[in-house]
């Protein structure tokens, strides 16, 4: 049965207090930092041997530390216990719908969440219901989607799960059903991807044009702040991606090895403002179509990653458009946004009078609004309507 929501309303009802929970992977620095410049207690589930970063280094950021053997023992009853003493509503990232899983998520985990569990499995690509099709029914612009490859007619990326790290994908381009199978063949040989996870994979259009993260923020109290807020863009980094197009072509055409694009770090870009209300219409449509499917809807921080790219409806061929190709339902993870996003000075000026009330100095992280909406819900007895 699925954790109802009115259960997790009236555990959080019942709280004496309010700490900040995160898995130790992801954001989670990002989410004790803003926790911690807030006031609040945190506390950080562990994997064993992963524990190094949030138990040493980072120590001085958590109040509590629960190391376990697996992050999916997160769902034990005795752990669940323990969070619910410390008064815990927890932050979900990308980490903890892999590794704790989506369903123990919506049936196990009797825990709040900032945030909508129920929309967490939609970055699931061979789920009903996912991403796409809440992009599709929102009307926002997406790639082409190809359902085999005998159907590519033109330049294509095709996304598929790593297959000894099931949270990055391996992706690869084609242009040919026969370019397809020659690459897919390759990574199969050399044991980056698995055949099976090969048939779920996402083909779609490549879009030719500069990449756009765009970050946000929904609000759960619509009646207090607004529906949602921008924050900013970014863009990824990655191995060995990047380090190959750093070289000239002509060794580039040189090298005989597979190219994977595994995130590992992120930068700031932004786009010109004649440009940005595309993003926002963007999100409007979205979250219009987030509540009435999955209600009640998104509460926290999202990312509609997409690119930026000459629109064919257009006759003159002239218009740009966004293109969304990838949802984060969930904090998207990308630090770099407090300080190379000129969106966090906005966005200060916007909350001032709130954040002097909260004692807060500005706006300097994606989840700096996430403590601001905590902060005040517990402080107006509403804590119940920003956790699922």
């Amino acid at each position: 049965m699925p954790v109802r929501r009115e259960e997790v309303q009236e555990l959080v009802s019942r709280y004496s207090g309010l700490t900040v929970g995160v898995l130790g992977s992801h954001s989670a620095e990002e989410v004790a930092v803003a926790a911690k410049s807030a006031g609040l207690r945190t506390v950080v589930v562990c994997q064993k041997g992963r524990e190094g970063l949030y138990a040493r280094h980072d120590r001085f950021l958590f109040d509590h530390v629960i190391v376990l053997d697996r992050f999916a023992d997160m769902v034990e009853e005795h752990v669940q216990e323990k969070l619910r003493e410390l008064n815990t509503v927890f932050i979900p990232n990308r980490s903890f719908t892999v590794y704790v899983g989506w369903r123990n998520i919506e049936e196990k985990l009797y825990i709040p969440l900032y945030g909508n569990r129920f929309m967490l499995k939609t970055e699931e690509r061979n789920l009903p219901r996912n991403q796409y099709w809440l992009l599709e029914k929102a009307g926002v612009k997406i790639p082409k989607i190809f359902k085999s490859p005998d159907e590519i007619d033109r330049l294509v990326i095709v996304k598929v799960r790593q297959k000894r790290k099931p949270l990055e994908r391996a992706f690869f381009t084609a242009c040919s059903p026969e370019e397809y199978w020659a690459k897919a063949e390759r990574l199969i040989k050399d044991d980056v991807i698995a055949e099976e996870d090969l048939k779920q994979a996402v083909i779609e259009e490549f879009v030719l044009g500069p990449r756009f993260n765009a970050n946000y923020h929904a609000w759960a109290l619509r009646d207090v702040f607004s529906e949602f807020d921008f924050l900013g863009f970014d863009d990824r980094r990655q191995v060995n991606l990047h380090g190959l197009l750093n070289l000239p072509a002509r060794d580039q055409l040189e090298l005989d090895i597979p190219v994977k694009n595994e995130e590992i770090g992120h930068y700031g870009v932004t786009m010109r403002e004649s440009k940005k209300p595309m993003v926002y219409e963007a999100a409007e449509r979205f979250l219009k179509t987030c509540r009435a499917e999955y209600p009640p809807g998104l509460i926290g921080p999202f990312a509609l990653q997409g690119a930026v790219a000459y629109d064919p409806e257009d006759p003159e061929g002239r218009r740009l458009a966004f293109y969304v190709f990838d949802v984060s339902p969930r904090v998207p993870g990308s630090p770099c946004l407090g300080p190379t996003s000129p969106e966090m000075r906005r966005l200060t000026l916007k909350y001032s009078a709130m954040l002097r009330d909260f004692g807060l100095a500005r706006i300097e992280s994606a989840l700096d609004l996430t403590m601001l909406e905590l902060l005040y819900a517990r402080k107006h007895g509403r804590l119940a309507e920003v956790v699922t």
